[in-house]
């Protein structure tokens, strides 16, 4: 799933709403909307990989919660997805490109009641001319995905399944899923799909965390590896798979674990660094940024002091 659907359902869930909680009312860069902090006790492939990014946007996504515009290729990418799900809630001889096309103007219309800030995102076109080719944008990526699969031959178990497993550390691991198949004989696909084109093949590992973090909740939840893990890249025409194994899984699980005790002495310690990539040209948090000249909002949990032995932060790599 695009990260941005998956943040829109999951983020509220990152943790509870009782013990070290802590109310946000203003900022170093003006007022912000009343919100409660409140410490992380789950992590979501997005989040993961914020953390690995940079510490300091997970923080302010996660436990400052600061607001974020939303994007044009985001907001595309929630109403493909949109429109690919209820797609098949047609009979199979109906699933066909000009009735996905079709629904596409529906589901931007249901995203625009769910979502009433995305309708930000063309007040400056009175004409609607750019809105118009935006949605021809999501129309094109619809279509393409009839060239990668036939989903007159798809009967799928699951869509958009949010997914939650405790680890026996306690770490509790959650997310959706796009799409589930379960062959006759029990084999399980992961199916994501991506708006965006396909990475390089030295990335391929990198795009892969994300599928296989589902396939370790999968797992755990389950006790069945997946089969097959699929990513399809509606932006570049490719598919991406992987099979994995049990090792492989295991592997997942120590980087997580050792993610989190990153997280955790971050948030105990309430040391968040930036870390500055290419990325950061599209953050919406360069204002309250050290690197860019900015100054983080006070910090709302309580700390405490830094252990000697706490290691550098978001180092880890994908797998």
């Amino acid at each position: 799933m695009d990260s941005s659907s998956e943040d829109a359902a999951t983020q509220a869930g990152e943790a509870p709403t009782d013990a070290g909680a802590a109310t946000v009312t203003s900022s170093a860069a003006g007022p912000v909307d009343e919100r409660v902090a409140i410490a992380p006790t789950s992590l979501s492939p997005s989040r993961a990989s914020d953390f690995m990014q940079c510490p300091l946007l997970y923080r302010f996504r996660v436990i400052d919660r600061l607001p974020e515009k939303p994007s044009e290729a985001a907001t595309r990418g929630t109403l493909v997805h949109a429109v690919l799900e209820r797609l098949f809630d047609a009979p199979a001889a109906e699933r066909t490109a000009p009735q996905a096309r079709a629904l596409v103007p529906g589901q931007w219309d249901r995203l625009r009641e769910s979502r009433p800030e995305v309708t930000e995102l063309f007040t400056d076109d009175p004409d609607g001319e750019r809105l118009a080719r935006w949605l021809g944008e999501a129309e094109q990526l619809v279509e393409r995905w009839f060239t990668l699969e036939d989903p007159s031959r798809l009967e799928p178990a699951e869509r958009e399944l949010f997914v939650e497993a405790e680890l026996e550390s306690g770490l509790r691991l959650r997310g959706i899923i796009d799409r589930v198949d379960v062959a006759p004989t029990g084999e399980v696909r992961i199916v994501d799909y991506k708006t965006g084109k396909a990475p390089r093949p030295e990335y391929a590992e990198g795009a892969l965390f994300q599928m296989k973090f589902y396939a370790l909740v999968v797992w755990r939840l389950k006790r069945v590896v997946p089969r097959r893990l699929q990513l399809v890249y509606l932006g570049s025409g490719d598919v991406l798979t992987y099979d994995p194994v049990p090792a492989d899984l295991e592997r997942v699980e120590r980087k997580l674990l050792a993610l989190w005790e990153a997280i955790k002495r971050a948030t105990e310690s309430g040391e968040w660094r930036p870390r500055p990539t290419k990325l950061c040209g599209w953050c919406d948090h360069q204002a309250h940024c050290p690197e860019f000249g900015g100054t983080p909002p006070p910090y709302p949990l309580p700390v405490r002091a830094a252990e000697s032995d706490a290691g550098p932060q978001g180092r880890m790599g994908p797998d």
